[in-house]
């Protein structure tokens, strides 16, 4: 492999960072949106959210990603690869956040929620002072755990054109007739940023953990 080989899957390494990173933004905050409204258990939103997670978690990244990119078009909306990517990736994982974040929701004391109430706090002041700061460091393991899955389920946007770190070192291996050095360079390179998440989850619960015990 020459330096340019492995600037080519190192590129690729920047297009599933940025793709992941921006699925995450969104569907971070979706999924806690999404579970809320579950957890609030209003009658006809709660099925739509129900039925939206449990068809969305059945359905391979690669199919809804075909699926976005080629049937809005059908609607009248047409989107570049990188947005369907993104638009992609975000649907996916805003399911399966949903399900971490309604995990700490169901698992929160709601003694606390309605003690809350009886002192007629505001509906915001209850959920930005006693529910979300007990809920975010118990969804945060799942959280990030979810973070790695939607980094190593950026392969599948290749169908649509994307070239991220799965779809470089293929093409690398295609020109070279060696698949193993740019496969092996990727899945370090998966590594990294991989470690670097858990780096960072481990940061923060550090800080939690020092931030309470003060």
């Amino acid at each position: 492999m020459t330096a340019f080989d492995y600037w080519s899957i190192t590129r690729g390494a920047l297009s599933t960072i940025s793709l992941s990173l921006a699925s995450i933004v969104l569907g971070v905050p979706l999924g806690l949106a999404l579970a809320l409204i579950r957890w609030a258990r209003l009658p006809v939103l709660d099925r739509a959210v129900y039925s939206y997670v449990s068809i969305v978690r059945s359905c391979p990244t690669v199919t809804l990603t075909l699926l976005i990119f080629f049937a809005l078009p059908q609607l009248g909306l047409s989107l570049d690869p990188v947005p369907a990517a993104i638009v992609a990736l975000t649907v996916s994982t805003s399911a399966f956040n949903c399900e971490v974040w309604r995990s700490a929701l169901v698992a929160f004391p709601r003694d606390q929620y309605d003690a809350a109430l009886s002192f007629a706090m505001p509906r915001m002041t209850r959920m930005r002072r006693i529910v979300l700061p007990q809920i975010w460091r118990a969804s945060l393991p799942g959280l990030v755990n979810e973070m790695t899955l939607q980094i190593k389920s950026t392969p599948a946007v290749a169908v649509i054109g994307i070239v991220e770190i799965t779809r470089a070192a293929l093409r690398v291996g295609s020109n070279t007739y060696e698949p193993l050095p740019p496969f092996v360079f990727a899945l370090v390179l998966y590594g990294v940023i991989v470690y670097a998440l858990l780096r960072v989850q481990r940061v923060i619960e550090w800080r939690a953990r020092h931030g309470e015990a003060a």
